[in-house]
């Protein structure tokens, strides 16, 4: 067995939910996170509405007419994660609104470089979340996990999971039924896909724990001028 100890993963739940103990996305969060910190991970989680975290695209928007921004100390979180697990609720099919200003806050700082000129953003993993009572798991897996990719998280196989109940009206995750069971615990494809996921985003952070190769990558050397020709004859045989 790998040992994961010294990784550590940030769990963000993106709930519409003003009180963390009302989210389902939660529960679903918090099975992920109960096998990592199994495996040694060290476990964090934030719930977004707990802090006052304005959208825009800047690292502090305070300096853009905000009184109050919560997000350069939640950065420092996110930096010294090396995975990053956003959880989503699914409303008109999408990810949260408060999803969505997440990721805007990740932009925001996608102009960060490592210590080897790549984005602040190598090296680390990401993976999603979701749950709702109506169809776009998938979809909003695509969104955020195309959205973590093309800051620099590196996203492994099979990095999502959800749970979804009937179309319409009706139970959502891990609420009680009247069977006294909770809804979607035993729902195997959940289950299954949440094991999976979490697994691939620990092994995929111990093979980056050490980051990525720079060649080719490095910002700082592209302004500098080693730059790939794309006229030039000779790179074209």
């Amino acid at each position: 067995m790998t040992d994961y100890t010294g990784l550590r993963a940030l769990f963000i739940n993106t709930s519409l939910q003003k009180r963390t103990e009302d989210s389902h996305t939660r529960l679903l969060l918090e099975a992920s996170a109960a096998l990592m910190a199994k495996q040694g991970v060290a476990v964090e989680h934030l719930h977004m509405l707990d802090y006052q975290v304005p959208p825009g695209v800047y690292p502090d928007m305070t300096e853009h007419g905000w009184a109050r921004d919560d997000w350069p100390a939640l950065w420092q979180k996110v930096a010294a994660a090396n995975i990053l697990v956003v959880g989503t609720p699914i409303w008109l099919g999408e990810e949260s609104s408060v999803c969505r200003v997440l990721i805007e806050r990740l932009y925001a700082m996608s102009g960060e470089l490592n210590d080897a000129g790549q984005s602040v953003f190598y090296g680390k993993v990401g993976g999603t979340v979701v749950t709702g009572n109506e169809d776009g798991v998938k979809h909003c897996a695509m969104a955020v996990g195309f959205a973590l990719n093309h800051l620099g998280y590196s996203i492994p196989p099979q990095a999502d999971c959800g749970w979804i109940g009937e179309a319409g009206p009706g139970p959502s995750y891990g609420d009680r039924l009247e069977s006294g069971e909770r809804a979607g615990f035993d729902n195997d494809f959940t289950q299954r896909n949440t094991t999976i996921m979490t697994w691939n985003l620990m092994h995929m952070a111990w093979l980056l724990r050490d980051g990525l190769p720079s060649t080719g990558n490095d910002r700082r050397a592209w302004d500098a001028g080693a730059r790939f020709d794309f006229e030039n004859p000779e790179y074209r045989r």
